[in-house]
C-alpha cells in the first residue's frame, strides 16, 4: 500500500462515521472477519487476502473493499496485541450489533468464512475457528427464522380468495 493511500485510510479512519457510506455495516463485517482470523495467532497475509478478495465480491469497488481490509486488520491487531479486546469480547459486539440492527443478519456468510480456516495449519486453532463458524451459521439462521415469524405476524389471514377482516 502506497503513502497516499496510507494517508487516505488513516484520514477516513479518523471521520469513518462521516465519509464511509453505511460505515456500521462495513464495522459489522469487518468485526465478523476479524473474529474468525484472530482465533489464529500466526494469522498471515493468506487470510487478508480472502478478506481483499470477499471484499470486491461484496463491494466490487476497491476503495470499500480497502477500507473493509483495513479495519478488519485493525480489529485482529487489537485482539492479538490484547489491546482491551479480546475474542469474546468481539463476539459480544457482533451479537450486540446483531441485536440493534437485525438485518446485520443477512451479511453473516459462513461461505466467505469457511476459507479463511484453510489458512490455518494448526488443529486446535481449526477446530476453533469452526466452532466459531458453527456460531456464525446458528446466529444467522436464528434471525432468519425470527424475522420469517414476524413477517407472517404482519400477513393478514387469508380464505380462498380475500382477506379475513375481523
Amino acid at each position: 500500500m502506497g503513502l497516499r493511500s496510507k494517508f487516505r485510510h488513516h484520514f477516513a479512519n479518523a471521520f469513518r462515521e462521516l465519509f464511509i457510506y453505511h460505515h456500521s455495516s462495513l464495522e459489522f463485517r469487518a468485526k465478523v472477519f476479524a473474529m474468525i482470523i484472530a482465533a489464529n495467532e500466526d494469522a498471515s497475509d493468506c487470510e487478508f487476502d480472502l478478506v481483499t478478495k470477499a471484499g470486491m465480491d461484496i463491494y466490487n469497488d476497491e476503495a470499500r473493499t480497502n477500507t473493509l481490509l483495513l479495519t478488519t486488520k485493525e480489529y485482529v491487531k487489537k485482539v492479538h496485541d490484547d489491546n482491551g479486546l479480546d475474542i469474546d469480547r468481539l463476539v459480544s459486539h457482533i451479537v450486540q450489533d446483531l441485536k440493534i440492527v437485525p438485518r446485520y443478519a443477512k451479511k453473516l456468510n459462513p461461505s466467505q468464512l469457511r476459507p479463511i480456516i484453510e489458512c490455518s495449519t494448526d488443529e486446535d486453532t481449526i477446530t476453533y475457528q469452526l466452532n466459531m463458524l458453527e456460531f456464525i451459521s446458528t446466529l444467522r439462521d436464528d434471525y432468519e427464522r425470527a424475522e420469517k415469524a414476524r413477517e407472517k405476524k404482519k400477513r393478514p389471514l387469508t380464505l380462498k380468495g380475500g382477506p379475513l377482516h375481523g
